[in-house]
């Protein structure tokens, strides 16, 4: 098992290995202003995307047919397409299920954070190797913008409670994952208007917890979100944060923007 062959955490690894995304996870439990979830757009390629929704031993099936068809892939993810541990049981069963099957095979999760601290201890003795999760603001202030609201069990709260709960799960997250020897990839959406000014902020308080990589993704108009008429950030822009970024934490600059059922190898990067 080589950690460097995860091709998001390593764009060198990008041309020799691939990975899969299992659609096991519907469920989400924050509503981002940026975000519209689709279970049926195949011609739409995204986070909160699939064409379908597996069950851990359908997942399984797939994977198999995924592994025969390309040997190389080197990752089973799952990233949704609502959170991973908004739908914990069925995420770790379909982990647990991987390890058993693939003992060699990376495992990845994509996150909001929010619920992920039950699950930390799981997710160490299946050997997840990689988590990603997607911080958009180190200020509640700033996260109240971005966030309707965050569903904590059955209680539900809104923008400003909301956003300020989802901040101290995130941080108390990267600090259990890094605890734990766990590589952790923080994503960050580039809101123009809103966070532009501050993802220097987020950079800078990932790199001192130890953050691995860090990806500030630029905002895509999604039809039917609430920000959906928010423009793209122009790509000079772009550049310039992650310039600034680069000083605390290592960038991604090789993101695809990838769907929840996603499978990519060597052929398509």
């Amino acid at each position: 098992m080589n950690l460097d062959n995860h091709p998001c955490f390593n764009k060198k690894s990008c041309k020799d290995f691939g990975r899969v995304h299992l659609p096991v996870a519907p469920a989400c439990n924050i509503q981002c202003n940026f975000c519209n979830r689709k279970f049926d757009c195949v011609n739409e390629s995204r986070p909160g995307v699939t064409s379908s929704i597996l069950s851990p031993d359908q997942a399984m099936a797939y994977l198999a047919d995924v592994v025969a068809a390309k040997p190389n892939t080197a990752v089973v993810g799952i990233a949704g397409p609502g959170d991973p541990f908004a739908n914990g049981d069925k995420t770790m069963e379909t982990l647990t299920k991987v390890r058993a099957a693939y003992p060699e095979m990376l495992l990845c999760v994509a996150t909001n954070g929010l619920n992920i601290h039950p699950y930390l201890d799981e997710l160490k003795a299946v050997n997840t190797t990689h988590v990603s999760i997607t911080i958009n603001a180190v200020d509640p202030d700033i996260g109240a913008k971005i966030y309707s609201w965050v569903r904590d069990g059955k209680r539900s709260v809104g923008p400003v409670q909301g956003a300020k709960l989802l901040l101290e799960r995130q941080l108390a997250a990267v600090e259990g994952l890094k605890a734990r020897n766990i590589m952790v990839k923080v994503n960050s959406i580039l809101l123009p208007g809103i966070n532009e000014h501050h993802m220097t902020d987020v950079a800078k308080k990932m790199g001192e917890m130890g953050v691995d990589i860090f990806n500030c993704m630029p905002y895509f108009p999604t039809k039917g979100a609430h920000f959906e008429n928010m423009a793209e950030p122009g790509k000079d822009v772009v550049k310039e944060i992650r310039k600034a970024a680069k000083v605390f934490v290592p960038q991604m600059t090789h993101c695809k923007r990838c769907r929840a059922d996603a499978v990519a190898c060597s052929t398509i990067h």
